[in-house]
């Protein structure tokens, strides 16, 4: 048998790392166990592969309600360990940040594998054990505590208190399997089903492969059931081999996966969201005046991405080899209609795949949101993603795991 340690964390993402550094740092023996041959691989891709560290939102309640109604389980971690205190963790250990449109902060050099540097060596510096390809074939639990943890290659370890910050269910390339889901839920605890968050959305149209590849700006998403809007975004897309992704449809990926539940979802497109149907139906006479003897096939590339031009010519139903001059009025209208109202039916969202963080997880009534300290377990924390708490894209699941690691290293030996 290996020494008993103060500490033992399991899962070394960015909860993981925080919270078995801090821990040290503090003042603890502490264990790291690894899956993977090496630290941070989910946090070397995200932002990709910049890291989008946080979200600097400094206004808590602002920052709070982003996160839906379990939001305010985060109050005490984020109060404590918020987005200025995570920027200045990593400015204090010479790597320089900055803050871009939306609030978002990367490293000033655009690098994830610095973020990971920094941790590695803050590990390093507080003299944090780690063992890499250690993976945990079971934790035993005696009297509500649990008393060691038993890896794959039969060696044991135990310590007074553990962690486990293992990560949901996304990108299971990255190691993230959901392994921890069971043990946790064989400890007694309740999970919440795990859902993919923040993913890309699948259409049932099979022409939309056509346009694979297209990014979009400065378009407007909406979001239909029963012919009813029900949510809208503005900003950034991008049409994939099946469906579309891109931080709009990301964001909004988690409430379409709940309306299919109650039936069909259509994804409508606004392709020209400054302009009214009668103000773009103006440009595009303009456009046509302009080119009056060319062909319709011809006539789209002022106002249309040149890959999207087939597409909307084969949805307009109008003649690609008639002159713009001949254009209909009626004619005109669908085309105004189709780029307003761009319409794909959504077959499914692309699951913990392509997800960027997974929704469900350990039931947060049953984990004190001052210490991340189980109800259930006297000697175990839960932090991270394994927790049922997810937040929109832009960094703000990043803080997640940040701060609630950092609450275990403060909270560790009490």
């Amino acid at each position: 048998m290996n020494k008993e340690y103060d500490l033992i964390v399991i899962g070394g993402g960015p909860a993981g790392m925080m919270a078995a550094g801090r821990a040290a740092e503090n003042g603890a023996s502490v264990l790291l166990l690894e899956k993977n041959n090496k630290l941070g691989v989910k946090l070397s891709i995200t932002g990709k592969g910049r890291c989008n560290i946080t979200n600097y939102e400094l206004d808590l309640q602002t920052l709070i309600s982003r996160y839906g109604k379990n939001g305010k389980f985060l109050f005490s971690s984020f109060s404590k360990f918020g987005p200025q205190e995570i920027v200045d963790f990593f400015n204090n250990k010479n790597l320089l940040t900055k803050v871009e449109r939306g609030n978002r902060v990367f490293p000033d050099n655009g690098k994830a594998y610095d973020v990971i540097d920094v941790l590695k060596l803050y590990l390093q510096k507080n003299d944090v054990d780690i063992i890499l390809d250690a993976k945990v074939d079971s934790i035993t639990v005696f009297k509500n505590k649990i008393s060691k943890v038993v890896l794959s290659d039969g060696k044991e370890y135990k310590a007074k208190q553990y962690a486990i910050c293992t990560g949901g269910k996304s990108y299971p390339l990255t190691g993230s399997a959901g392994d921890a889901y069971q043990w946790l839920n064989k400890m007694g605890h309740n999970i919440i089903t795990p859902e993919p968050a923040l993913t890309a959305i699948i259409v049932k149209e099979k022409w939309v492969n056509n346009l694979e590849g297209l990014s979009l700006k400065n378009i407007a998403a909406n979001i239909y059931q029963n012919n009813k809007k029900v949510l809208s975004r503005f900003g950034e897309a991008l049409f994939t081999d099946n469906g579309s992704s891109g931080p709009v449809v990301i964001d909004m990926s988690k409430k379409i996966g709940q309306l299919l539940k109650k039936g069909n979802v259509d994804f409508q497109i606004d392709f020209k969201p400054a302009l009214t149907e009668e103000d773009l139906d103006k440009r595009i006479q303009r456009d046509f005046m302009s080119t009056s003897n060319r062909l319709f096939r011809n006539s789209l590339g002022l106002l249309l991405p040149h890959k999207l031009i087939t597409t909307i010519i084969d949805l307009s139903n109008i003649d690609p080899d008639k002159k713009v001059n001949t254009v209909t009025k009626e004619e005109r209208r669908k085309l105004v209609q189709l780029l307003k109202h761009f319409t794909l039916s959504v077959d499914k969202l692309a699951g913990f795949a392509r997800a960027v963080v997974t929704a469900g997880g350990v039931d947060i009534k049953e984990v004190d949101p001052q210490t991340m300290k189980s109800k259930l377990i006297d000697n175990l924390f839960i932090a991270g993603e394994l927790l049922d708490l997810d937040g929109p894209t832009g960094g703000y699941n990043l803080q997640i795991c940040w701060s609630t690691g950092f609450i275990i290293g403060e909270n560790f030996n009490k």
